[in-house]
């Protein structure tokens, strides 16, 4: 499975953190930019770029903005992709276990670098609790909002 991860510039150097982390454990991280520090960047589009991978089925994703809000609301416009803003561990395996996130946006202003990669650790293990009836009716209310009355 890969990790499309994206970032805007003031979140640069927590993006490279976890790219490493996630490499030197095995994982195919396929980097959507920001791609240095320095220049200023939209982060709406590395949100989009990463967006359209876990659309269309090529992994999971992490998105990373100072506070994580512009890349949730750019990721969340995309069919098919479930992004959570998460904090902590908990917010990270209840994202995967109930809703079946497939992105996981954090505030690189907010977040230390060892708290983002155990969110990311957790978010990639956790698996959807697929034989929750409740789970299942939920995602596809999430996925297709004309079917709430």
């Amino acid at each position: 499975m890969a990790i499309f991860i994206g970032s805007d510039h003031t979140s640069y150097p927590l993006k490279e953190a976890i790219k490493r982390h996630f490499r030197a454990m095995g994982y195919e991280v396929v980097d959507r930019g920001c791609h240095d520090r320095e220049t200023e960047v939209d982060y709406p589009v590395h949100a989009a770029r990463v967006a359209r991978d876990v659309a269309a089925g090529l992994g999971t994703g992490v998105l990373i903005c100072a506070t994580g809000n512009g890349m949730i609301m750019v990721a969340n416009k995309f069919p098919g992709v479930r992004a959570a803003l998460c904090h902590n561990e908990f917010d990270a395996e209840r994202a995967r276990q109930q809703m079946d996130a497939n992105v996981i946006c954090f505030g690189g202003l907010i977040i230390l670098q060892e708290v983002a990669i155990r969110l990311v650790d957790h978010f990639l293990r956790e698996p959807f609790e697929e034989d929750n009836e409740s789970n299942v009716r939920r995602v596809d209310m999430i996925d297709d909002v004309s079917l709430i009355h």
